[in-house]
């Protein structure tokens, strides 16, 4: 039997692969300060739980992820978002 043919059957068909190049959220909507009194732009950051979700999963910059933390954290202190939740969305 040819090798080339057995392992032809192994690999899948059909391999789904996840978008490579994944555009950060602020950059296409043009938002250069993120304000912290706008919790309903911080709320699309956060999971379930309310915690903050990291730049594989959103996509954003460095920059604007480091911005974005500080964001939610200084929402949380003053009450606009909660620590901590079972059922945020």
């Amino acid at each position: 039997m040819n090798k080339k043919a057995a392992l032809k059957y192994l690999t899948p068909l059909n391999i789904e692969t996840k978008p490579k190049n994944k555009t950060c959220y602020f950059q296409n909507k043009q938002i250069n300060f993120i304000d912290y009194k706008n919790f309903y732009l911080l709320k699309k950051f956060l999971n379930e739980r309310g915690e903050i979700l990291p730049r594989r999963v959103t996509g954003t910059t460095t920059k604007k992820q480091r911005r974005l933390k500080i964001a939610i954290k200084r929402c949380r202190h003053i009450g606009l978002l909660p620590f901590t939740t079972d059922n945020f969305k």
